[in-house]
């Protein structure tokens, strides 16, 4: 929460100058971003993916929007040049939601890895995660998150270049890069 404030605080801030000084400014608020080199809990899907480890989350039907490194870095480009960007504040995902499920199949392939996802309830999910106080990962894990980016696409005639597949491909081959 006081990252979220701390972030708005300083789009308005930012607003403010841009209307004292003329100056132009472009807000891009990324959902999560995953690409090579990512940290933090996307890593550690990675880390039980990579290691074909058992997981119960077979049966969370969440949706959550992401956005790829490189899609990001399209749109920050696209933003930069274009006449429509001046003083507007973008979403940005690769407009293609996913449930948890989804996102570690989708990772399984990209790996090349066969995983086993073991359909358990959410309720049962959360109650274990009360119990072992990882309530907050599994909130993460298994509830939604998903944002519009319909004005993003309309006024920058932008839309994410990138599947979440060809994005997941390029982590997969930066950890078989740093393994040769």
């Amino acid at each position: 929460m006081i990252c979220t404030l701390s972030k708005h605080e300083a789009e308005i801030g930012l607003q403010k100058i841009a209307v004292e000084t003329g100056m132009e400014v472009v807000i891009i608020r990324p959902v999560l971003v995953y690409g090579p080199g990512v940290k933090g809990n996307f890593k550690s899907l990675i880390n039980f993916v990579r290691n074909s480890i058992p997981l119960p989350l077979g049966n969370i039907k969440n949706k959550r929007s992401m956005v790829g490194l490189d899609n990001l870095v399209d749109l920050i480009i696209t933003c930069i040049d274009h006449p429509s960007a001046a003083n507007q504040t973008f979403l940005v995902s690769d407009d293609h939601d996913v449930s948890t499920t989804e996102l570690l199949q989708t990772m399984g392939k990209a790996f090349g890895k066969k995983l086993l996802l073991i359909p358990v309830p959410v309720s049962i999910l959360q109650f274990m995660g009360g119990l072992f106080g990882k309530s907050a990962e599994l909130d993460r894990l298994c509830g939604s998150l998903q944002v519009d980016i319909e004005h993003t696409k309309n006024t920058l005639n932008w839309t994410p270049p990138f599947t979440m597949e060809q994005q997941l491909s390029n982590i997969a081959d930066s950890f078989s890069n740093k393994e040769a």
